[in-house]
């Protein structure tokens, strides 16, 4: 895809002189690939207003700058907008739909019922200060009809438009009225070749079909009147030129029937002549249109869209052109024509270039109809011009490998340097608008906006210089957005490197400078996009992190055309390699397993336009350790005791030896005295703290504890499935449940201190007969628990059915010691706290010790069985269980999540497995 920019001039036919002045030298086809500065979707339009209805389609736009309208023809609709707001609530419509009797006809020639069988609006402009005028293709069958612009509605009876308007929705027209005449160009039958004509009421005239073809498959593009008669001192004629692409009718040994760019014009004033060219042009010429690379072979020769930029003569007449290969949408083609003159013929007069001007009037020819006809016959002979329309530079402004322009728009602005600025607005076919200028014959887009969500293609584009607005007419609707945003730009910098003409820097704000008066405080700089700013403030970051980890350093950079540079403390980053420990990428820096040495100051620049613009500084870190998390906080409304320190893993399944006293709070540890001074079997210290508290220590510390806690739960059910079997008959088992109340409650606390000892004494000899001792619970829901842990049922006298259940021997392999197995030892009572007085009416527990931390509330006590396991018989009352009493799961469960937040030991003791 490439864009060239032509001029008019005065000489025999108009040379479209394709501007690329100087300062931008082209190395190779990327070099020409621009790449628009800022990138705007759907979602950061600003100052965007819609418009749609029920239909679609809307290509066609006329616009009325006195009036403030917009007019849109689309498909089975005219619609009229307020051209300051399209979006508010008083358009206008006129329904104008082919009927289904039409419709049916236009099926029955096999036409597309989806596309081709509507009335699509082709044809709508100005007739004259009370009309408008409009064509459609009427389900392949054009018609045409005037426009009431006061009350707007069809104001005649629909006239045939065959000669107006082309068949189908997708042919190649265009269409001008000048002078209350209407002249068009498109093939207008499916079987008939292309021209150019002028209807009625004026003499009607076309081009010529034989014996020379003036067409060969023309697809025209664009038309456009030049005012020449307009301050002549020849009485030159006002002039139409056509754009279009044909296929070429010039034979080469290299090339043939290949497509080429032409412009053809024709005189205003021109009715055809009296016996040659009878209702023919006779002023008809046409020429190449040449926009191409020749160094890297590569032309452009179809012409996609042209637009006219009226100068303040008609010399300053320009004309951009959107040109693409014939092959393909990548920047490939094959050879394109070149046209020889034949040598047999001598350069015509001036006379057969010119239209009618003062000279043939001197001679008698007063119009075309007085021409003689050996001028006439050459002319109808030899329409193509051997002189090809060539740019100045031979090269294209634009060069885009990846885009599709359908259409575009250009105007001037005048800068705050006095220069005038050409400002194009380009569509695509998949709905994008690229805002460029022309700068030093280079194109600098300065923003692509994203019209839609989904992809469409943009069928026209109309400015608006009192509105400030440019309208886009697509598939979907009608889309109108201001000519500048400068308010997107908050810095001096951004502002500047836009290079926007709209746009200029007051210190604080970037304004449009067309809605200021005073122009004297602003900064613009649109010829080199880097001057006029100073240093500005930069946004501080801190960033703390661990030795080995990888720190990402955010940069967000709007500018497509910036490039990150990176500083650590004032020296540039070298580099980037593999073995540097930095990658760079779109969202920043990425500081790979990060060391002391990084530590310091990094700075993100923009490198644009050859100025470097500080955007972001982080001050990093690397730290050996991390400071330790604050402790979590204390839930008051709980109903058990809290530990701000919970013991240590080892302790936790290891109770401290009965004691007759009350436990105290648990208050800070001691200090470990030094390794020396700690006895032979004593475990050796905790390793420091930083290390217990780094990530990978703290993920082997919980992984240990959930692996001890699974294998836990797994041999307490096989020990309970055990149990279970043995219990099932009543001579099967080894030993049996019965109550145990009363032998509990007569137990004085003497006796049981007495039966501990002796306990411990026999432990290694009674294990073999009787390993499980005893589980009991303290604290019945059912009943009320005394002082020495007996629950009670007021009234009843069975005891067996109160507090807590005992294993006792049976049938089973009597043990050496006589005496009876001692009864379980108490459990240890809460330690009390300011906030947790002893109450002596729940559960009276002052004579049980404190198991190092673990609840005293817990239901049940683990005992070891066999040696490293440990097995929990728990009772069938638990729906009925006080408050106090909780399961041993959720006392467990409520344990381990406060110890989340709180030291643990790197590893388990091992006599706690």
């Amino acid at each position: 895809m490439a864009v060239c920019v032509c001029s008019a001039l005065s000489s025999l036919l108009l040379l479209l002189s394709c501007g690329v002045a100087g300062g931008y030298p082209f190395r190779a086809p990327i070099d020409l690939d621009v790449t628009p500065r800022i990138t705007v979707t759907t979602s950061g339009l600003l100052g965007c207003r819609r418009f749609q209805s029920s239909v679609v389609n809307y290509s066609t736009l006329l616009l009325e700058e006195d009036m403030g309208l917009l007019y849109v023809g689309a498909r089975g609709a005219v619609f009229a907008l307020n051209a300051t707001d399209i979006s508010d609530s008083t358009a206008r419509t006129i329904e104008w739909e082919a009927s289904e009797e039409q419709k049916q006809q236009c099926l029955s020639k096999g036409k597309d019922d989806k596309t081709e069988c509507y009335n699509h609006i082709r044809f709508l402009q100005r007739f004259n200060s009370t009309h408008l005028y409009m064509c459609g293709t009427h389900a392949f069958e054009p018609l045409c009809a005037y426009i009431d612009e006061e009350s707007f509605k069809v104001s005649s009876e629909f006239e045939e438009g065959r000669e107006k308007c082309p068949y189908g929705p997708a042919t190649g027209y265009t269409g001008l009225i000048v002078d209350q005449q209407m002249y068009t160009a498109s093939q207008y039958e499916f079987q008939c070749s292309p021209d150019i004509r002028r209807n009625d009421p004026y003499p009607m005239v076309r081009t010529e079909e034989a014996p020379t073809r003036w067409f060969h498959e023309a697809d025209f593009v664009g038309s456009a009147l030049v005012r020449e008669s307009e301050g002549s001192t020849t009485g030159d004629d006002d002039k139409i030129y056509y754009f279009f692409t044909e296929k070429s009718q010039e034979q080469t040994p290299y090339y043939s029937h290949i497509r080429v760019a032409r412009v053809g014009r024709v005189c205003k004033g021109d009715r055809g002549g009296l016996l040659t060219l009878q209702k023919r042009w006779t002023s008809f010429l046409k020429a190449t249109l040449v926009c191409s690379l020749p160094e890297y072979n590569l032309h452009f020769n179809v012409l996609r869209s042209i637009y006219t930029l009226p100068g303040h003569t008609p010399h300053d007449t320009l004309f951009y052109g959107v040109f693409s290969p014939e092959c393909c949408k990548m920047g490939i083609s094959t050879l394109v024509p070149y046209f020889k003159q034949d040598e047999s013929f001598s350069p015509p007069l001036p006379s057969y270039l010119q239209c009618i001007t003062d000279q043939l009037r001197s001679r008698g020819i007063n119009s075309s109809t007085s021409l003689p006809d050996d001028m006439l016959n050459f002319v109808r002979r030899h329409p193509l011009m051997s002189q090809q329309v060539m740019s100045t530079e031979q090269r294209p402004l634009l060069f885009r490998r990846t885009t599709d322009y359908t259409q575009l728009v250009a105007h001037r602005v005048e800068g705050l340097d006095g220069q005038n600025y050409h400002l194009l607005f380009m569509g695509t076919d998949d709905g994008w608008l690229h805002r460029a200028v022309e700068v030093k014959g280079h194109l600098h887009i300065i923003e692509e906006l994203q019209l839609f969500d989904q992809p469409q293609r943009v069928d026209s584009l109309v400015i608006s210089h009192t509105q400030m607005s440019v309208y886009v007419g697509s598939p979907s609707g009608v889309v109108q957005l201001p000519l500048s945003t400068c308010n997107r730009y908050n810095s001096c910098y951004d502002c500047i490197f836009s290079r926007d003409p709209y746009c200029g820097w007051d210190g604080q704000d970037c304004l449009d400078i067309t809605a200021q008066t005073d122009r004297s405080n602003l900064t613009q700089d649109v010829l080199y996009g880097n001057r006029g700013c100073d240093n500005e403030p930069v946004q501080h970051r801190s960033r703390s992190v661990m030795v080995g980890d990888d720190v990402l350093l955010q940069c967000e950079i709007s500018s497509n055309l910036a490039t990150p540079v990176w500083t650590l403390d004032g020296s540039e980053l070298q580099g980037y390699g593999l073995d540097s420990g930095f990658r760079v990428g779109t969202d920043g820096l990425l500081v790979i397993e990060s060391q002391p040495e990084q530590s310091g100051e990094y700075t993100c620049h923009a490198l644009e336009n050859g100025v470097r613009v500080a955007v972001v500084k982080y001050s990093v870190t690397v730290r050996l350790d991390m400071p330790h998390p604050p402790p979590p906080p204390i839930d008051q409304s709980q109903d058990y005791p809290y530990y701000p320190t919970p013991p240590p893993l080892t302790q936790f399944f290891h109770p401290s030896p009965p004691s007759s006293e009350r436990p105290l709070p648990p208050s800070a540890p001691a200090p470990l005295p030094p390794t020396s001074e700690l006895p032979p079997s004593a475990p050796a210290p905790p390793p420091p703290t930083s290390e217990l508290l780094s990530p990978r220590s703290m993920e082997a510390m919980y992984l240990s504890l959930i692996t001890i806690l699974g294998g836990l739960c797994l041999v307490l059910t096989v020990v309970l499935l055990y149990l279970g079997f043995c219990l099932r008959g009543s001579h099967r088992g080894k030993y049996s449940l019965r109550a145990a109340a009363a032998a509990a409650a007569s137990a004085n606390h003497t006796d049981r201190k007495r039966k501990h000892r002796k306990q411990q004494q026999k432990r290694h000899s009674s294990s073999a007969h009787l390993d499980l001792k005893t589980i009991s619970r303290h604290c019945n829901g059912n009943g009320i628990c005394n002082g020495n842990g007996v629950s009670q049922q007021p009234g009843n006298g069975d005891t067996h059915k109160g507090g807590f259940l005992q294993i006792v021997p049976r049938e089973g392999q009597p043990s050496p010691n006589k005496d009876p197995p001692p009864p379980a030892p108490p459990l240890p009572p809460p330690p009390q706290t300011p906030d947790t007085p002893l109450n002596q009416s729940e559960c009276d527990l002052q004579d049980f010790p404190s198991p190092n931390g673990l609840s005293a509330t817990l239901p049940s006590v683990l005992r070891r069985m066999h040696g490293n396991s440990y097995m929990l018989l728990r009772q069938s009352e638990a729906e009925s269980s006080s408050p106090l009493c909780r399961s041993f799961t959720e006392e467990l469960n409520t344990i381990l999540e406060k110890r989340k937040h709180t030291q643990l030991l790197p590893k388990p003791n091992e006599s706690s497995l």
